[in-house]
């Protein structure tokens, strides 16, 4: 049986798919579960080969303005180990200045999950514009966006790739040097804002030990590293409670993915 219901705009009723029993909607459940799981596998695998990507090194030395004055790439990094740049369009002859950002980058900045989590695996996340400082500052205040937005002073977007449009670049820091390790734009930027999908797109991803990264990359017991945005400490072993929790979730986790499989 089907059911027509109103498409709540006064248009043509909606041909909806088959309205069934329980037995059968969990059957239907379930089948599609098995290619959802197929994503996700494949979601992993192309994120390892990610991680494996060749590096390109930075040898040009780009300035921004921050709030407190000037700033090297290096100096966005904040000591971390990575980087990701998110070039968000607010800046004179985008539509909306000087009150709003680009309506698309303003729903990106919208969805960025609290950073505290990407800090705690030694990542830092920042949005670049060629708005004025004062601008940004303004625009972050109303808007809610808390995370760290610099001012692009010369030919950084350009350079890589984001100019024109809207794109997220990838740096890995060592010591003092820099390489470039992936890009992503136009729908691919699209799922960005979580801490997950950040990760993801990361030289060391997660930094999990289920994950399939190359020798020697740094890897934490599964969960374990999670926790409540304002409680990060830097080398705290994590919370027993929490640990205890984690593991009995994890088992049966795993309990359950083996019945899949059998």
């Amino acid at each position: 049986m089907t059911a027509t219901v109103q498409n709540g705009k006064g248009g043509q009723p909606m041909q909806t798919p088959p309205v069934v029993s329980q037995q059968a909607w969990e059957t239907a459940h379930k089948q599609l579960l098995v290619k959802e799981k197929a994503q996700s596998r494949a979601r992993d695998a192309l994120a390892a080969e990610r991680r494996r990507m060749p590096w390109m090194a930075v040898e040009k030395n780009y300035v921004f303005e921050g709030p407190q004055g000037r700033m090297s790439l290096l100096d966005l990094f904040e000591g971390r180990r990575q980087l990701i740049v998110y070039r968000a369009f607010y800046e004179p002859g985008v539509f909306g200045w000087p009150e709003q950002a680009c309506r698309g980058c303003s729903m990106v900045a919208d969805q960025v999950a609290h950073v505290a989590h990407l800090n705690a695996r030694d990542t830092t996340l920042v949005f670049a514009s060629r708005a004025p400082q004062a601008d940004i500052a303004g625009l972050k205040a109303r808007m809610g966006w808390t995370m760290p937005w610099v001012t692009i002073t010369d030919g950084f977007d350009k350079d890589f790739g984001v100019d024109e449009w809207h794109g997220t670049n990838v740096f890995y820091r060592d010591g003092d040097r820099i390489f470039r390790t992936y890009f992503v734009n136009n729908r691919g930027d699209e799922q960005m804002g979580g801490t997950w999908n950040y990760l993801d797109i990361t030289p060391l991803g997660r930094q999990e030990v289920w994950e399939d990264s190359p020798e020697g990359y740094p890897q934490t017991p599964t969960y374990k590293w999670w926790n409540w945005h304002d409680s990060y400490v830097a080398d705290a072993a994590p919370d027993k409670k929490w640990v205890e929790v984690s593991e009995v979730g994890e088992a049966a986790f795993r309990e359950e993915s083996a019945k899949g499989k059998s």
